[in-house]
């Protein structure tokens, strides 16, 4: 276990610094992390604040959506409305959204203290997703 958990912190590294977008490619969908245009992943970096166990719980999540494009577990992955969609490994957030191709882009992450979704939350997921299928339309999201 130790091994995986090294692995995954080199890879999030290695990542980060070649402003690699894709988490994980399946045989359903891409995953990959929402990147502004100064180069940073506020779901990337919540991400990597996290201890190994949780980071653990977010990827495997991400491998099961990608290879069998489906979770059918609410309590996992869930419609927050808005084309806005919930990666679920408790107690955080990662939020979504589907494009074409077949990808899943991850727009921001949080710790989930209600029972409800943070309002602020869900607008700066709409507001990242409005940015990121703006600037793909203009050709100027991956360099």
């Amino acid at each position: 276990m130790c091994l995986l958990y090294s692995t995954l912190n080199y890879m999030k590294n290695e990542q980060k610094e070649r402003k690699e977008y894709i988490v994980f490619e399946g045989e359903k969908f891409t995953i990959e992390w929402y990147f502004d245009s100064r180069g940073k992943s506020i779901s990337l970096d919540y991400l990597e604040s996290l201890e190994e166990e949780e980071q653990a719980k977010l990827f495997e999540l991400m491998k099961l959506i990608g290879n069998a494009g489906v979770i059918k577990n609410k309590t996992k992955f869930r419609n927050e409305g808005d084309k806005i969609y919930a990666f679920k490994p408790q107690p955080h957030r990662f939020l979504c959204f589907f494009f074409e191709g077949q990808k899943i882009i991850v727009t921001n992450g949080f710790h989930k203290k209600t029972d409800k979704l943070p309002k602020n939350e869900k607008d700066r997921a709409l507001k990242i997703k409005k940015d990121y299928e703006a600037r793909v339309k203009r050709g100027n999201y991956y360099e």
